[in-house]
């Protein structure tokens, strides 16, 4: 048999070997880095074996497979710690998850924070044991049987939910065995570099019908280093967290009477009115007129959309004049009446029509977090109506777009092709259509991408732009959606040059995404110390004392007049006091005035980009604050000054 290895090179055998003995073949130093293998594209075990022709890469922690199995270890070797020390502990699930692992577990004392300190200790004992991870398969009943013996029931009912015919998978370490597809390590051996990292509630199946369980959350590296860099990063992302420095800034607010709705208040309004600004002014150069659509449509025109049909889990749904309505929970169908609201001709196209369009979805409360999932937020929307072929140039429009918003902030992003999901509505030739449309721009624009399967829209594949912020983390945001069927379901036409009627083709495009999402992204990348251009307060003025307070006035009137966003703190506080405040509200620059500046005509200078800058003419001093405004330059902030 021929085994083609990931670099194209093949190797032959005359017999059947397993995944580790090629990777021992390859190197020996490959086969102790090994964590899986991928045999024509599926991940499997180090110990499953080949015994045909087949493609095979062997995965290391670097890649997503080995990792993955690296960490569905460690989430074995926490269960099996878990049931050493608390044996009445029945477990649910277990997987490896982008950043770590976690098990869900149910118990009648539920484990706390204080328990997570005991449960590492003898993870590490099971680590040394080198325990060997041996994998079985049992018929579907006797898997029944031999869990129900071990008294595990959410393990009797994930099986009892599989097939008659199912041939069910273990993996046993020690004395522990656990229900598990895998793939898994040798050994428990090499999981040396872990940690638990926080507890949560969780239901049964993500269902808030079940039982809720404690969840444990632990990530795992093969090196000390890693998990060392993970955990401050992580300890800086606590500092940052959108949640605390909102409140702390006065940006926005979640209550009890509106779960999942925000409240924002004004400085977080100076800061999304701010964002908005930029949106309208590149958009109104890039060609796009806005509109705004209602609300609450009928039902009659989600059905035609396919939203009823596909989305309606998701509504919030109200009957007026008996009559059925939804909340949008997307603008499309609103900007395609708005497409229809006047005939169309060629000429007219592309026609880009943009829109902040408020929606709603109804998400889980076990799901809300901050601003970055809630159940009501702006959608900055675009829809495209276009001919098929203006497709390329459009969607590399919006994608140089994207690329321009992400820039301005100093993010670094990646892109995803998402293809056709298996709920979805069209035909295979529209489908192939859309996606080589979409696979074609970014091959003509250059742009590196990973095909992400089945990801799409219900109604047509899309791109996604995923960014990187300041601390490592990726957040998906921009996206473009080429939609064949809804203008086809709408029956939208166009007169073409020939004089006969056509369909035009619709994208879908977001830039920001969710502007309350961004704003939370915002918040945390820059650690709530925003660009002067996006900075709720840009200017503070501080009177030395009373006696100067009438100067800091005139002062601030002037910053005010220039169009500069400025206060002054009026309290009867020693200036120190007032500086340790501003530097704490994260105010770009503050400007203090005493007897000196007023008889000069100046003002002392404190930013947060180089401490203190001396004094400055104040006319200077405007027109450099309205240059850095303008050119929404982003500056480094001084290491003193971030504390």
């Amino acid at each position: 048999m021929i085994i083609t290895l990931k670099d194209g090179s093949k190797k032959e055998y005359d017999h059947a070997v397993s995944v580790l003995d090629i990777a021992s073949d390859i190197s020996e130093g490959l086969a102790r880095m090994a964590c899986a293998g991928e045999v024509d594209g599926h991940t499997v075990d180090l110990r499953t074996v080949v015994d045909s022709d087949c493609e095979l890469s062997i995965l290391t922690f670097n890649d997503e497979g080995g990792k993955a199995a690296f960490r569905h270890t460690a989430s074995h070797i926490m269960a099996q710690a878990i049931k050493r020390l608390y044996p009445d502990a029945k477990l649910a699930i277990g997987p490896s998850v982008s950043d770590g692992f976690y098990y869900d577990i149910d118990r009648e004392t539920p484990l706390t924070a204080e328990d997570l300190e005991k449960i590492e200790a003898e993870m590490k004992k099971i680590v040394k044991e080198s325990l060997p991870i041996e994998r079985f398969e049992l018929p579907r009943e006797e898997a029944i049987a031999f869990m129900k013996e071990k008294e595990e029931p959410y393990k009797v009912e994930l099986i009892e939910d599989l097939p008659e015919d199912a041939v069910i998978s273990f993996y046993k370490q020690g004395e522990f065995t656990d229900l598990c597809a895998g793939p898994h390590l040798m050994t428990t051996k090499p999981v040396k570099a872990f940690k638990l990292t926080s507890l949560a509630g969780a239901y049964w199946r993500g269902s808030e019908k079940n039982k809720m369980l404690t969840r444990i959350y632990g990530t795992a590296f093969t090196k000390k280093a890693d998990l060392e860099e993970y955990l401050a990063r992580i300890e800086e992302a606590k500092k940052r967290d959108h949640r605390k420095l909102g409140r702390e800034l006065g940006l926005f607010m979640m209550r009890d009477e509106g779960p999942g709705f925000p409240f924002f208040l004004p400085k977080g309004m100076v800061l999304k009115n701010t964002l908005l600004d930029y949106w309208r002014e590149i958009h109104t150069k890039a060609g796009y007129v806005e509109i705004s659509t209602p609300i609450m449509l009928s039902r009659h025109l989600w059905e035609t959309s396919g939203h009823w049909d596909h989305y309606k889990e998701n509504m919030y749904t109200t009957v007026i004049d008996e009559q059925d309505f939804a909340i949008k929970p997307m603008n499309c169908p609103g900007g395609i009446l708005a497409y229809q609201s006047e005939p169309r001709s060629y000429r007219d196209l592309p026609l880009r029509m943009g829109e902040l369009g408020l929606v709603h979805r109804h998400e889980k409360s076990g799901q809300l977090h901050g601003l970055m999932r809630v159940r009501c937020f702006t959608q900055d929307d675009a829809h495209i109506f276009m001919t098929p072929d203006q497709i390329r140039d459009e969607i590399k429009g919006v994608a140089s777009l994207i690329d321009q918003v992400y820039s301005l902030f100093g993010f670094k992003y990646h892109v995803e092709l998402s293809t056709r999901p298996e709920d979805s509505m069209g035909s295979d030739e529209d489908w192939e259509m859309a996606t080589e449309a979409l696979r074609g721009a970014l091959d003509d624009l250059g742009l590196d991408y990973v095909v992400n399967e089945g990801d799409g829209a219900f109604y047509g594949p899309k791109i996604d732009f995923h960014l990187e912020d300041s601390i490592g983390r990726t957040w998906q945001c921009g996206t473009i959606q080429l939609d064949f069927q809804l203008p086809l379901r709408f029956e939208l036409e166009y007169i073409g040059a020939d004089g006969e009627k056509h369909r035009p083709i619709m994208i879908h495009r977001v830039a920001f995404g969710s502007i309350e999402r961004f704003i939370g992204i915002l918040i945390e990348h820059f650690a709530g110390a925003f660009p002067t251009w996006l900075s709720p307060v840009q200017v503070r003025v501080l009177a030395i004392s009373d006696k100067y307070m009438d100067y800091g006035k005139k002062v601030l009137a002037q910053l005010q007049e220039a169009g500069i966003r400025a206060d002054m703190d009026t309290r009867a506080e020693k200036i120190g006091y007032k500086i340790r405040e501003a530097r704490l509200e994260k105010i770009p620059y503050m400007v203090v005035v005493g007897a000196k500046e007023e008889e000069e005509g100046l003002v002392s200078v404190r930013s947060r980009f180089l401490g203190d800058e001396g004094q400055k003419d104040l006319g200077e001093f405007i027109t450099s604050v309205k240059e850095e405004i303008k050119s929404r330059e982003i500056r480094e902030v001084k290491a003193e000054e971030q504390k």
